[in-house]
């Protein structure tokens, strides 16, 4: 393996005196600097979250800096992640027939401010074949009924392993994931959800905002589990209305905000800055 010039070391464990001493003697030790760094505490949990980015002294590589780290995180019986600050993750999107959520991340992408490598769109609609294609990426068109959910899923999963995509962002993919995808793709999957949840869940949620006379709406990004639209939330946003706006403004307003929604926690998932905490997460945002 190659030398790194930086690391992201993300880690959770239970709480205890001398952690934070710990992870920094031992890094200072052979001679790495810190460059960034955030801890929080759940106290209720009694558990320790951290997030450090160190730059690394020439001529170590990411085995040789987990096996170091290894020990320690033993020792504290560490939930905890390595990786290299500067490679970024390979992305799958899906999509349904609603392109507003795709073409922010596309366009970010393309103008190298979200630091993420996509490697393809999948769809059950050829809808977004074009705007994919302007893009100069693959495009993989897999329909999907009832009677072949279970074939269609196979071949989802068989892409994600045949582009070695690291996860999968669901932007408006209008298909509910099987149980055991969810499974596999487990911490590997996020979703917007048109709505700001745990409110106005399935169809039509701008409609259902509007017959109770809201004054904000919203957007949640999630990950994705079994339980639908439970999955730990990672970003959310809202937006002010009033009695002046239709449900087609509500909805209006709702795309530019689940396009904003999406990309920061794409962004901040390919950054490391996301750590899962039981049912919820901690985000260490900039």
């Amino acid at each position: 393996m190659s030398g790194v010039q930086e690391i992201v070391l993300t880690f959770s464990c239970q709480d205890s005196k001398g952690i934070v001493a710990a992870v920094a003697t031992l890094f200072a030790t052979l001679g790495f600097n810190i460059k960034e760094s955030s801890q929080f505490e759940d106290v209720e949990q009694r558990r320790f979250f951290m997030r450090t980015v160190f730059e690394c002294p020439t001529g170590y590589n990411l085995s040789q800096i987990r096996s170091l780290f290894k020990p320690l995180g033993e020792q504290y019986q560490m939930e905890w992640q390595i990786s290299d600050a500067h490679v970024k993750p390979r992305v799958l999107i899906a999509v349904s027939q609603w392109g507003h959520c795709l073409n922010a991340l596309l366009n970010s992408w393309k103008n190298g401010s979200l630091p993420i490598d996509i490697v393809g769109v999948v769809s059950n609609h050829n809808v977004m074949r074009d705007l994919t294609e302007w893009y100069q990426l693959p495009f993989h068109y897999l329909p999907i009924t009832s009677s072949t959910k279970a074939e269609q899923e196979a071949q989802l999963w068989q892409l994600m392993q045949d582009l070695q995509a690291d996860f999968l962002v669901l932007a408006r993919y209008m298909q509910i994931l099987s149980d055991d995808l969810c499974q596999k793709l487990n911490g590997r999957a996020i979703n917007i959800h048109h709505s700001f949840l745990p409110g106005f869940k399935g169809a039509k949620p701008y409609h259902q905002a509007f017959d109770r006379g809201v004054k904000l709406i919203g957007a949640t990004a999630h990950f994705v589990t079994a339980d639908l639209d439970e999955g730990p939330i990672i970003e959310q946003a809202v937006e002010r209305v009033s009695h002046i706006n239709s449900p087609e403004d509500m909805a209006e307003i709702g795309r530019d905000t689940e396009a904003v929604v999406l990309n920061r926690a794409v962004r901040w998932h390919a950054e490391h800055r996301v750590l899962l905490n039981g049912s919820k997460t901690v985000v260490f945002s900039k």
